[in-house]
């Protein structure tokens, strides 16, 4: 396959779990839609990790010319919606509002803090003379843990949504080596990473899907003042 489409293709192949999803679980819908539409802007971002992280042949050559591209919204917008409401799919949980009662707790008073740790630590951490991938990886989970400390109600699905979606992640991953084979080693700038592979993959790309499902499975509920409970 040429090299060109290779990211697009894969990009879009993150819609077709979100589309199965969106269309079997309706309960699921707004909270798919709006988290997808919050991460597809993280996309905008890419000029920070191309080409220190990877360079991307991309529609138009846009990744490689000005650090943006189409791909990496398409990308981000899947991700969102599927990190969000994974869990709950899985384990059949349904949302709830918290009591008032129950956010006037002193936890909640660092509600917003928590909520914005990643936005905090991560340009802290581009200070450092590291690769951008590891900022951003220590970042999502310092957000996992300050929404975890500010909702212990959450860390446990944190955790399992961590495991969930590092899986959900995994299996791509081997599909875009299956249909692209070499194509990490010839797009991704492994020179400046740390050279582990697991499974045919960057370390650093496995840590990127656990820590982002770490942070990103419950701030939904957080940002809207949910809970989830199982469905009868």
């Amino acid at each position: 396959m040429n090299d060109q489409y290779v990211w697009l293709i894969w990009s879009l192949a993150f819609l077709i779990p979100w589309v199965a999803v969106y269309w079997t679980a309706p309960t699921y819908r707004s909270v798919m839609l709006k988290a997808s539409l919050i991460t597809m802007l993280f996309g905008l971002t890419e000029p920070i990790f191309v080409p220190e992280y990877w360079s991307p042949p991309s529609l138009f050559n846009l990744a490689i010319e000005t650090g943006f591209d189409i791909e990496s919204l398409i990308f981000c917008f899947g991700i969102g919606g599927i990190g969000a409401v994974a869990y709950n799919v899985v384990t059949r949980q349904r949302l709830q509002p918290i009591p008032l009662t129950a956010r006037l707790s002193q936890r909640h008073n660092h509600h917003l803090f928590a909520i914005t740790v990643p936005f905090i630590v991560f340009p802290v951490l581009m200070l450092f003379d590291w690769n951008p991938i590891y900022p951003a990886i220590m970042a999502m989970i310092a957000g996992g843990i300050a929404n975890s400390w500010c909702r212990p109600d959450l860390a446990l699905k944190s955790f399992w949504g961590s495991v969930l979606f590092l899986v959900y992640y995994a299996i791509f991953v081997l599909g875009l080596e299956s249909i692209a084979p070499g194509y990490i080693e010839r797009v991704w700038n492994l020179d400046a990473l740390s050279g582990l592979f697991l499974i045919g993959t960057p370390l650093e790309e496995l840590l990127f899907a656990a820590s982002f499902g770490y942070y990103w499975t419950g701030i939904y509920e957080h940002l809207t003042w949910k809970n989830q409970v199982r469905f009868n």
